[in-house]
């Protein structure tokens, strides 16, 4: 695949403690990575064609599912809410899910990427989660994606959320990191920006809640709400 093709790509914010004392998972990139090396981020990655083949138990509140197909292919809907939640399985060990029995049983008829994850008994859901930015990659960069932001209460989470053993080595330090605190991390520049938009949601819930979209076009930065 061409350097500058735009591949359609997934994070998630996972919102710990709201009500109290809010926290956001995040974790480390290696130094070696070609796409923002040694930066803290939320787990996320590319979507990848096998999520199309994939149940989805729930999906999100109708209006969250028509903004998400409002700007692209519609199709991709399901298979992007799937791609969030298998990054988060894979590069942290947690489960978005629902336990049910049949997940064991569809265990070894889903993709080879997802199988370990059905096996646990879990169903993927996008039960509770919300389509809350959008940003493309600026031109130039080794790797560009069009990435869907979701965030979701902890809560939502089928297993032990402070259990990463089942971790990939992707993201290292992978910790909750207070929301007052995470500035003092290595950001990369659209993840501050996400911040900013997910907190002032949390300080004014009756805010514009339509999706915020960052893009380049024409030389400059934009900003737009879907």
């Amino acid at each position: 695949m061409p350097k500058s093709a735009i591949r359609n790509a997934a994070s998630v914010i996972l919102l710990r403690d709201r009500k109290s004392a809010p926290r956001i998972l995040m974790g480390q990139r290696g130094a070696s990575a070609a796409f923002m090396p040694n930066k803290f981020v939320f787990p996320g990655g590319a979507l990848d064609p096998s999520d199309a083949k994939v149940p989805l138990e729930t999906a999100l509140a109708p209006q969250c599912m028509a903004r998400l197909r409002s700007e692209a292919d519609p199709t991709l809907a399901e298979p992007l809410i799937l791609t969030a939640i298998r990054e988060v399985w894979e590069e942290t060990g947690l489960k978005l899910g629902t336990p049910s029995g049949r997940a064991k049983e569809m265990s070894s008829t889903v993709p080879p990427d997802w199988q370990s994850f059905f096996a646990h008994g879990i169903m993927p859901s996008g039960a509770g989660m919300r389509f809350v930015f959008r940003a493309i990659t600026p031109p130039g960069r080794p790797r560009r994606f069009d990435a869907r932001f979701f965030l979701v209460d902890a809560d939502r989470v089928a297993t032990d959320l402070d259990d990463f053993s089942e971790a990939c080595d992707e993201l290292s330090h992978l910790q909750w990191i207070p929301l007052q605190d995470v500035r003092a991390f290595d950001l990369p520049f659209i993840t501050e920006v996400v911040l900013a938009e997910v907190e002032a949601s949390l300080e004014q819930p009756t805010r514009d809640s339509r999706v915020p979209f960052f893009f380049n076009a024409d030389g400059r930065s934009n900003f737009h709400r879907i």
